[in-house]
């Protein structure tokens, strides 16, 4: 199960959000879950993340949950915040933005997870506190020269395609310590970390095994000077693996909202 599979821009926002994929197929929104449901399910996953951090040996604090909210209504994340859920991640810019304008009397963390297209870096850099899918420098560049000077550099992650699948974005593990090193040195721009996201598989093994290369990386890059602390890895399925290798935020999506519909 993969809660993240971010595709290129192109939705259009209604009373349950839909969004397009880059094929032309609709995704819809999962059903709306009642508030007490919706706090059970971020309860529960809460819970997952706190055994997982005292299994590795690491303090509570050390892991956060980003809720992965891409076609799901302004409404239910409103019912999240509720329940306490700070931080979301989307993946299309035109399905986020009228989600963030209406949520905007809330302190909420918006974090943007899905492939950047140079045409939307402008509207994702004014927007979003977050980036986690930077994989080339020219989109690095844009999205630097793009941040408002009267916001904070923008906190941006290096996405690595950590098992080298055609199918997902993401820089070579090869490529990386030189995105990385150049993406540093742009002034509106903070460099905190990694993201991946590792070829699905139901063996834990095979799990870890890709987390610890992503953790390998970061300590390689911090070892060259870099000064990370986030490693953006894990979830719904795989969390508890990726805790274990050093995550700090976990993208879980279905285990909160439940399952988003097949392509309609």
């Amino acid at each position: 199960m993969n809660d993240v599979q971010p595709r290129d821009e192109g939705t259009s926002p209604n009373r349950l959000t839909q969004a397009e994929s880059a094929s032309g197929a609709t995704l819809a929104a999962p059903q709306a879950l009642p508030m007490r449901d919706l706090c059970a399910r971020l309860d529960q996953v809460q819970r997952r993340v706190t055994q997982a951090l005292s299994d590795a040996g690491r303090m509570a604090e050390q892991a956060r949950i980003l809720a992965v909210s891409k076609t799901v209504s302004a409404d239910t994340l409103r019912t999240a915040y509720a329940c306490g859920q700070r931080a979301f991640g989307e993946s299309y810019v035109q399905e986020a933005l009228p989600k963030l304008e209406a949520l905007s009397g809330l302190e909420l963390e918006w974090h943007f997870i899905g492939p950047i297209q140079g045409n939307k870096t402008r509207l994702i850099a004014e927007h979003f506190a977050w980036v986690h899918s930077i994989d080339r420098l020219r989109v690095a560049e844009r999205l630097n020269a793009q941040r408002p000077a009267d916001l904070p550099p923008l906190n941006v992650c290096i996405q690595v395609n950590i098992d080298r699948e055609a199918s997902k974005s993401g820089v070579q593990i090869e490529d990386a310590p030189a995105l990385a090193h150049a993406v540093a040195r742009l002034p509106r721009l903070r460099l905190r970390g990694l993201m991946a996201i590792p070829q699905p598989s139901d063996d834990p093994q095979r799990q870890s095994a890709s987390f610890a290369r992503l953790r390998q990386l970061k300590e390689t890059l911090v070892a060259q000077g870099l000064e990370l602390d986030t490693l953006s890895m894990g979830m719904s399925a795989d969390l508890e693996a990726a805790v274990a290798q050093g995550a700090t935020w976990v993208r879980v999506g279905t285990a909160i909202f439940g399952d988003r519909p097949a392509q309609v």
